[in-house]
This record gives structure tokens, sequence and C-alpha cells, in this order.
């Protein structure tokens, strides 16, 4: 049986599915070609990541395939009920990369608050000739601890930014209309660990008390979570980090609320126009940037292979049983 991973796999995920009896195809096939190349190949299984596109197009195409694989959380790249209505198993990997996605929230919120982006793209090109004045534009730095951090989703990810941020001495609220509380639990390297409850609170609330404000939400099918509204309703100087979907947050208000100053600084992993970001997003000084890379960590990409691997084997052993 193959499986075409369209967006890659982890080494040790190939080395599962190799060993389960599977022959695992790496080679990247253009989104144009994929259904052509499932049914010329006589793929069972298609892994992707956000890169390539599982629509309605491919499902009718290709009458073959059995599973459809999503190694991350988000399945916006996929039509599931149309797939799974079609008789397809659609599966993803939603634990595998939450540590992974809240170390890059912690990693924009310390650029912000350092000037680190900034200060990489200027020491290259004055530090040599400007370190005195560059030293004094950097000089006015803050700190996290003590600070309130308002997390806009409590899933496994915001629940994993709510755990750093309770280490790193924050104060955290919490967002979301289907969860009503969660426990933190922090481990110590002794077995010694602490639980930590915490109760999300009415968005409004959190909009008004929050020094910095994270994203964790799925892709919006009407609005933003984010727009011109909500970011007037903020703290001056907030900060802002979004490192779940483009198109959650209003990056025309959030360019006019940089400009204002109402905003401090703001960290961005996903776009609204992913992959082609506005050229004013990608220029601003005040804005941290990553292309989309929160899941990508050696360590949250082999857990997606093993994942992956474990409920395809797990699936298709039951199919043939």
């Amino acid at each position: 049986m193959k499986i075409l991973a369209n967006d890659g796999i982890s080494e040790i995920g190939k080395i599962e599915l190799e060993k389960a009896g599977f022959e695992v195809i790496t080679t990247k096939v253009a989104q144009e070609q994929v259904a052509n190349y499932i049914n010329a190949n006589n793929v069972s299984v298609l892994l992707v990541r956000s890169a390539t596109k599982v629509r309605k197009d491919i499902i009718d195409a290709c009458a073959g395939l059995k599973i459809i694989g999503r190694g991350g959380v988000g399945m916006d790249n996929i039509d599931v009920d149309y797939a799974r209505a079609a008789g397809k198993h659609v599966i993803n990997t939603p634990a595998s990369s939450s540590e992974s996605v809240a170390e890059l929230v912690f990693a924009h919120l310390f650029s912000g608050i350092r000037f680190l982006h900034d200060s990489n793209r200027n020491m290259p090109l004055e530090g040599e000739t400007a370190f005195e004045m560059l030293k004094k534009a950097y000089a006015n730095g803050r700190e996290l601890r003590g600070k309130t951090i308002g997390i806009i989703g409590f899933g496994r990810i915001g629940q994993a930014v709510a755990k750093m941020a309770v280490g790193l001495g924050m104060r955290v609220i919490a967002a979301d209309k289907f969860v009503g509380k969660a426990e933190i639990r922090l481990d110590f390297y002794n077995g010694q660990f602490i639980n930590v409850e915490i109760e999300t609170e009415p968005v409004e609330d959190l909009l008004r008390h929050s020094e910095f404000i994270t994203l964790h939400v799925p892709a919006q099918e009407n609005g933003y979570v984010i727009g011109a509204a909500e970011i007037d309703a903020m703290k001056d100087g907030v900060g802002i980090i979004n490192c779940s979907r483009g198109g959650v947050l209003d990056e025309v208000a959030l360019i006019k609320a940089l400009d204002s100053n109402k905003v401090s600084f703001a960290g961005l992993d996903v776009f609204e126009n992913e992959p082609n970001p506005e050229i004013r997003i990608l220029m601003h000084p005040n804005i941290s940037l990553t292309p989309h890379i929160g899941a990508a960590t050696l360590e949250a990409q082999d857990r997606i292979g093993s994942e992956l691997a474990a409920q395809i084997i797990s699936l298709l052993k039951t199919q043939q049983d």
C-alpha cells in the first residue's frame, strides 16, 4: 500500500510506516498534478501539512484514496466533511505541535519587548559606526514577569502558552467560547509539579486588561477575531501575537494601530495573503516576522510523523481485519 507524503514526513514517521509494510513516497507533486499522481501510482494515503490543498476536485477524482492525513492541528486546507461523506478517513495530529507553537509565541514576545527584530536588522548595517546610538535606541525594553497576557482560544496550544506564561511569572487571562476552565500542570526536574486552574473570561474583559494578546483560534468563515473595534478596546501599547491562522487578525487595522502607537509591536507567523504577505507588513519596523513555522521544530515533526504513522497503521489494520 502506497502513501504520498506530499509536504514531507519526518524520518521517524517514515521508518515506522515502512516497518509496517507501507511504501512511503516523499516526492513533491505540484498541486494541479496531485490527483493524477495519486491515481497513476495507486496511492491509498495522502499526507499533507499546510501547503497542499485537498479540495473536492481531488476527493472526487481519487476513488482509491482511503486516508487523508494532516500533519498538524488546523485542517482548513482539507474539505473535511466532504471527504468523510465520501468514505475517506481524515486524520490530524492536534497534540503534537502545541509546545513548539507556544515557544514561538514567546520568541515573538521577547523579540518585541527587547526590539530584537529591529536590532537584528540594524546592527549589521550600523553597529560598527553607530553603536552608541543603537544602544540608546533599544535601551527601553520591558520584562514579561508580572505582566498580563491574554490568550484568545484556550485549546491545547493556548494552554501550552499559559503554562509557559505561568512559569515566567505572568498573569494569565484566557477566553474561549467552548472551554470553561483548564488545569495547567508545571513539571519540575525532580518529579515535583504544581497545578494551576485557569477559568476563562469574556473576551471583552481580556481585551481591556491584557498587556499582551496572543491568538490561538481556527480559521474564521466570517470576519476577524481581532479587528479595529477590538484593538480600540485594548490597552494603549499592547503587544499582539498571531501564530494561529492568517485572516483572524485584521492586518489593515493592525498597521494603523502600530503607526499610532496604540499597539507597540506585533509578532506574526501567519498572514492574510499567505504565501504572499503584504509588503507593508513585511517592512514594518515594529513587527517580528516568521514564515509560518509554528510547528516546524525537529521535535514536533518527529511527534507528528509518529502520530500519523500510528493512526494510519491502526486504521488500515482494522480495515484488513
